[in-house]
């Protein structure tokens, strides 16, 4: 396989927190809050369908019944903090270029309806990075990206560069896009999570 699947579970769940939910004392993490009986990030795992790797900080021992290697930020010297998801974008590129791996398809682990055919059509687009679009918004978590962009995003995050879909941009991003109902629905607040609940259950 010249590709490898990697779960975004880095979000700080601030809007979860506030509620109660999300990380930090009393919590948990957002991507394992319960989703029709099943860890939410179980849904994503399932969907994707090429996942190797997840890429979270923290104790990765909250991750081990996916049996997944586990990477955390590593991030240039003097980079500031929360640098977002490009670090977990990062991350996954470095150990998939250790692997032998291509390219990565990224999905946040808040996304859990995500459309089962996303990394083939992504793959299928080509270029150094191809982003899900949906109604004309682009969803730069949800792409294909070729390990070779590690260094320039390396020397990216070191000069402060957040903005995944900016970045995406620059390196010539071709746009995939998705249609029908709400595919990159993803998961925010106690609100969001209830409407996720209904929607995992519906038929079908």
């Amino acid at each position: 396989m010249e590709h490898a699947g990697i779960i975004l579970a880095g979000g700080a769940s601030r809007r979860m927190q506030a509620a109660g939910h999300g990380a930090g004392p009393g919590g948990i993490d957002k991507a394992l809050l319960p989703l029709a009986g099943r860890p939410m990030i179980a849904h994503v795992v399932e969907r994707l369908g090429c996942v190797r790797a997840i890429s979270a900080n923290g104790d990765p021992e909250r991750f081990r019944s996916f049996g997944l290697p586990v990477l955390p930020d590593r991030l240039p010297d003097g980079t500031p903090d929360r640098p977002g998801p490009l670090a977990g974008v990062l991350a996954g590129m470095d150990w998939a270029a250790a692997q032998g791996f291509a390219r990565i398809v990224t999905a946040s682990a808040d996304t859990p309806f995500l459309p089962r055919d996303l990394a083939a059509r992504l793959l299928a687009a080509g270029g150094p990075v191809a982003m899900a679009t949906h109604e004309g918004r682009d969803h730069p978590t949800l792409a294909a990206w070729d390990v070779s962009l590690r260094e320039p995003l390396r020397r990216a995050l070191a000069e402060g560069v957040r903005r995944p879909a900016v970045w995406a941009e620059e390196q010539g991003a071709r746009r995939v896009a998705f249609f029908g109902g709400d595919p990159f629905f993803n998961v925010n607040t106690p609100e969001d999570l209830a409407e996720a609940e209904r929607r995992a259950r519906l038929p079908g």
